[in-house]
């Protein structure tokens, strides 16, 4: 009888993952594993393609600076430029460094100052 039920659990146990991974295929986004790189860049470039994140960004090319001095030079609120910086920052655009009480913000690596300048360069031509 143990036997039975334990049967009957893994085949649905099989059914449930078979269609999970038909699922996470006909998924056009899938896993970070699944996607191909054109997606993952597509995604990348969705990230630049926010007029307001690219403001950021160039304000980010002079270095670290922390929320409220980023809000007041580009003549926005600090609840913004959060909102904009947790975005950035999820896509390993920038990073953090904690001190004290303060977040100071800067560029996650040289990757995105190449991407920053390639594409101005690009528009300038």
């Amino acid at each position: 009888m143990k036997n039975d039920r334990k049967n009957n659990n893994d085949a649905a146990d099989n059914r449930r993952a078979a269609a999970t991974g038909a699922a996470d295929r006909a998924d056009a986004g899938g896993t970070k594993r699944e996607r191909e790189p054109a997606q993952e860049l597509a995604e990348l470039f969705k990230i630049f393609g926010d007029a307001t994140r690219l403001r950021i960004l160039y304000a980010l090319l002079r270095g670290e600076t922390c929320v409220r001095d980023l809000a007041s030079s580009l003549g926005m609120t600090p609840s913004a430029v959060s909102h904009q910086l947790m975005i950035l920052r999820t896509s390993k655009l920038v990073r953090t460094r904690r001190d004290g009480k303060s977040i100071y913000y800067s560029l996650a690596d040289d990757h995105v100052r190449t991407i920053i300048e390639m594409g101005t360069e690009h528009i300038l031509e």
